[in-house]
């Protein structure tokens, strides 16, 4: 099973790092098959499966549920599981939400925004931490690019090189300039994982339901590879009218009681119908 350094060594060879999100174990277990280097599972999981309209409702409950659930689908695979909203405020409220989420299954717990501290507390404690930079979905309220001013980028530069020398094992940048995230990729000792943050860094991460295609939505930072959506839709379209025109289920599609078995079923039933 991969640990921390395995994705350390990588940057160091120069290897590019492969995530994606998941939510549940079937989704896990197809992209572990497919051979991702690392599974997400991110507070994304609020808009993308559980009808929430905003990354802020999802509860610590909500995550340690999912990634239960992705370890049940890949139980080899390095897994990232993000602190929800307001749950590390605190250092000691950081240590009990992650613990949390290390007996769910995760090895590693992700956070938004600069907070070397909580970086120091965490990894002293035996955690694996990934921090988050740039666009910050908990915090800002409309996502947007970050670091597109020289001074804004500055700060996000200087804010990874706090958390690095913190102690971060990862460090996703996500709708920041290209020129950005590569200063910091070379930077940093940390894997950097880029989500709209151009081909420099470390590696990258989309967000399953975005890249298969089960989100119609499009966005700069995604490739389209699958047209899931589209194919469940049709696929659910087809049984609704086969189910309607009586085409589904065919005689294929049942069994029978051996002859003896149902000439004595009827024998027992004959008196009790109305």
């Amino acid at each position: 099973m991969s640990n921390a350094s395995t994705f350390l060594d990588m940057k160091r060879r120069g290897e590019k790092i492969v995530v994606v999100t998941a939510y549940d174990a079937p989704t896990a277990r197809l992209e572990v098959e497919a051979g991702v280097d690392i599974i997400l599972v991110g507070d994304s999981v609020g808009v993308n499966i559980l009808g929430y309209a905003h990354e802020r409702e999802v509860t610590l409950a909500d995550m340690a549920h999912h990634i239960a659930a992705v370890r049940r689908g890949a139980p080899e695979v390095y897994i990232i599981g993000d602190l929800p909203y307001a749950t590390y405020d605190t250092a000691e409220q950081a240590f009990d939400s992650s613990r949390i989420l290390r007996e769910a299954g995760a090895d590693c717990v992700k956070f938004e925004g600069a907070e070397p501290e909580l970086v120091r507390a965490l990894t002293a404690a035996g955690f694996d931490v990934c921090c988050h930079l740039g666009l910050e979905s908990q915090h800002h309220e409309i996502k947007r690019r970050q670091g597109k001013t020289a001074q804004a980028a500055a700060k996000l530069f200087h804010d990874a090189l706090a958390l690095d020398a913190a102690g971060q094992n990862f460090l996703v940048l996500e709708l920041v300039p290209q020129e950005l995230a590569a200063r910091i990729t070379q930077a940093i000792g940390a894997p950097t994982i880029g989500i709209g943050a151009g081909g420099a860094t470390d590696g990258q991460v989309l967000v399953v339901n975005d890249l298969a295609g089960i989100t119609m939505r499009e966005f700069k930072h995604n490739r389209r590879y699958g047209a899931v959506g589209t194919e469940l839709r049709a696929a659910v379209a087809a049984y609704a009218r086969d189910v309607r025109a009586g085409l589904f289920p065919a005689e294929a599609h049942g069994f029978h009681m051996a002859e003896d078995e149902c000439a004595a079923f009827e024998q027992a039933t004959r008196h009790e119908e109305a």
